[in-house]
């Protein structure tokens, strides 16, 4: 009798173990897929922005050779800083009157 309920508790123990195995596999299943996502997702981010620096070198290279070109052609420039730039209120009813 002791025998029969020594063994029912253990393989209660054992049922009980093997179900929280079962969760803990499932749950790292799920963390890998997670990390897997994070890692396809992190990669995506590294080529988008390896993609945007090099269209910013290009563009920066480009603005440079137009500056080098216009300056050997010698045309004149009014270089306007747009962060000291204000707008001005401009009245025209005095020249629209003549």
């Amino acid at each position: 009798m002791i025998k029969h309920w020594l063994c029912k508790d253990l393989y209660e123990e054992i049922c009980r173990l093997e179900c929280s195995l079962q969760e803990l596999e499932e749950q790292i299943i799920e963390l890998r897929m997670q990390l897997n996502m994070k890692v396809d997702e992190a990669n995506r981010l590294a080529v988008e922005n390896a993609s945007l620096r090099h269209k910013l070198e290009m563009m920066e290279r480009r603005e440079e050779r137009l500056w080098e070109f216009l300056r050997k052609i010698k045309v004149p420039l009014v270089i306007v800083d747009e962060e000291q730039f204000e707008d001005v209120d401009v009245d025209l009813e005095a020249d629209l009157k003549d």
